[in-house]
């Protein structure tokens, strides 16, 4: 059997590819998928920057193969749902109306990507237009779009705008997240 993953990949390569083995790269101890210098890190490199001996490198390719065959190659983001329920708070919903104004858009785009330190990252964009693969959903009068493949992710969340000395910027507050990193801008 042709191995979809070996050693001398990329991190980056490995995350964009398939997606799908980015819980099981957690679960080996490998929690910086998404930090800033693991994309140009070779798998093996990364491995052995975590403790891993030859054998326990071995094992972990094994899996990460037997992952992708299983999934028959297609991301295990992509799941079926009916709806994803989010909620704006008031502050959220004015920062996120001044945003489309100043830019001419009509809708918020919010979603799931592979990446952060913890695995997954928040996407947002505005744009005027969604897909067939898309759930349009308003809130306080403000348009969502949510892409079928992160509702599952976004179901139950809860996004705020939160200004402080510090900074300002959108904090999302997800239930269904078992860890996030200490920046707060990405989950597992």
């Amino acid at each position: 059997m042709s191995q979809a993953i070996t050693r001398e990949m990329t991190m980056g390569d490995i995350v964009e590819t398939h997606p799908e083995v980015i819980e099981t790269l957690l679960d080996l101890g490998v929690q910086c998928v998404g930090c800033h210098v693991s994309p140009y890190e070779s798998l093996e490199d990364g491995f052995r920057g975590h403790g891993m001996n030859e054998d326990e490198i071995q094992g972990a390719l094994q899996k990460l193969n037997e992952v992708i065959v299983s999934n028959g190659s297609s991301p295990s983001l992509s799941i079926e749902v009916e709806n994803a329920h989010l909620t704006l708070t008031d502050k959220a919903a004015e920062k996120i109306k001044e945003f489309l104004t100043k830019e001419q858009k009509k809708a918020l785009r919010i979603g799931v990507v592979p990446g952060g330190c913890s695995g997954y990252k928040y996407s947002m964009e505005l744009e005027d237009e969604s897909s067939p693969q898309d759930f349009v959903v308003e809130q306080k009068g403000v348009q969502l779009v949510i892409g079928k493949s992160s509702a599952a992710k976004l179901d139950g969340v809860s996004i705020d705008y939160v200004e402080s000395l510090q900074g300002s910027g959108f904090k999302i507050e997800n239930p269904h997240a078992s860890k996030s990193c200490g920046c707060g801008s990405s989950f597992r």
